[in-house]
């Protein structure tokens, strides 16, 4: 985890900005400034809780030049320009397809269409949690299946990207809060995603958790990291049985590869604990 320290011109003794990440298309950044601050990202404000943490984050096709700019209890202020490393996606063509499965039925896309909406309402809540500072683990180990950013090209037609990443485990493997946070979300069939949970860390950071087969909780439920939320199933619109696990600052989709340890080292570490 990449950590900066940046002096400001403040005459404030404690006048500093750290950062927690990776400055890189579809990463989470958190960090710290003196309380009292206050942020612009490009020139948009960004919240910070009243001890001065906050939270950052870079689509995945961010642009390389970014402006941090911090406004210091005393007035002073303190322009850092950011450099945004490019990341190169996976892009896969795929020919064939029916055109049944390229466009669903009316009845199918007004489904979907309410579907989003709803999602794009839980994303958007703002709570002033903090579990969003936590060290964020796995909320659920195994072979990583899908990648955050990966795009599929049907029939000569780009797709969404995929924004989350995938761990393949069999139905049932029970999934777990990745942080502390509140259930925004608890639905068991979406069109899209199927059993869908949305966990609130505060902020605006969330995560969503697609294809499930059986939730254990429901909207309003406060988690603590490590709880038991769902289960792994093949719900929705997928080929198999897996975990869709997404970051949203927001509405910003990020990657949550950006905020947790790599998996192999945890599964190496799981292995050396049998």
């Amino acid at each position: 985890m990449l950590v900066i320290s940046l002096c400001g011109l403040s005459t404030n003794a404690a006048a500093a900005v750290t950062f927690q990440g990776q400055f890189e298309q579809g990463a989470l950044v958190r960090g710290a400034v003196p309380a009292g601050s206050k942020i612009l990202l490009n020139g948009q404000p960004v919240k910070i809780t009243p001890n001065g943490q906050f939270a950052i984050g870079f689509d995945r096709d961010a642009k390389a030049e970014q402006v941090f700019k911090v406004i210091y209890p005393d007035g002073l202020t303190e322009i850092k320009p950011l450099k945004i490393a490019a990341r190169q996606y996976k892009i896969d063509r795929v020919t064939g397809i029916s055109q049944k499965i390229m466009k669903p039925d009316p009845v199918a896309q007004k489904r979907a269409a309410k579907d989003a909406k709803q999602t794009r309402a839980a994303r958007g809540l703002f709570s002033q949690q903090q579990a969003f500072m936590q060290p964020f683990i796995w909320p659920v180990t195994g072979r990583i299946s899908g990648v955050y950013g990966s795009q599929r090209v049907y029939n000569d037609v780009p797709g969404n990207p995929h924004f989350g990443v995938d761990v393949a485990r069999p139905t049932g493997t029970v999934v777990v809060a990745p942080a502390d946070g509140v259930i925004t979300l608890a639905e068991p069939d979406m069109f899209y995603s199927g059993g869908t949970v949305i966990i609130d860390h505060g902020y605006g950071i969330n995560s969503t958790f697609l294809h499930l087969s059986k939730l254990y909780l429901t909207v309003g439920d406060k988690v603590v990291q490590g709880d038991k939320v769902a289960e792994i199933g093949a719900t929705g619109r997928v080929t198999g049985p897996h975990l869709d696990w997404r970051l949203n600052w927001f509405q910003m989709r990020l990657d949550p590869v950006s905020i947790v340890p790599s998996m192999a080292s945890v599964l190496a570490a799981e292995k050396a604990a049998e």
